[in-house]
């Protein structure tokens, strides 16, 4: 049994619509736990930050100014191997592909405005909760 953590965002899209307390409910009825939460209003240079990887992309602009368009719900959730776990109940980048009963099949607007993000691996997921969550803030 590998417990992990992974990084989690309830994108602008989401939050807008009210559906945060909905996502929380399908995170933890996969099992996941959330030990940190908060409501944030992403600024631009948090924004680029955080989406660094994709700099220089034709999307990137548009990505930044989606991510602070309105507030987010930044998690850390905690479980057994979480990351690919999170990344099941998420569900593929584009809602059309996504499973049913997955996050992005149920609630996601588009490839876009596709309602949460998620880790894609151990590495990633150190680095993004780091740069949201100080250690205190994160209750097992």
């Amino acid at each position: 049994m590998t417990i992990q953590r992974t990084f989690s965002i309830i994108k602008p899209d989401a939050t807008n619509r009210n559906l945060t307390g909905a996502i929380n409910a399908k995170i933890e009825a996969a099992g996941l736990r959330i030990v940190a939460q908060k409501r944030v209003h992403m600024t631009k240079k948090q924004a680029e930050t955080f989406y660094g990887v994709h700099a220089g992309k034709p999307f990137f602009d548009e990505l930044v100014s989606f991510m602070t368009s309105a507030p987010v719900v930044v998690q850390v959730l905690e479980g057994e191997n979480a990351i690919a776990k999170y990344r099941e109940v998420m569900g593929a980048t584009n809602p059309a592909n996504a499973e049913e009963g997955t996050i992005r099949k149920e609630f996601a607007l588009s490839i876009g405005e596709n309602s949460v993000h998620g880790s894609d691996a151990e590495e990633t997921a150190k680095i993004e909760i780091a740069q949201w969550f100080s250690g205190n803030e994160i209750v097992g």
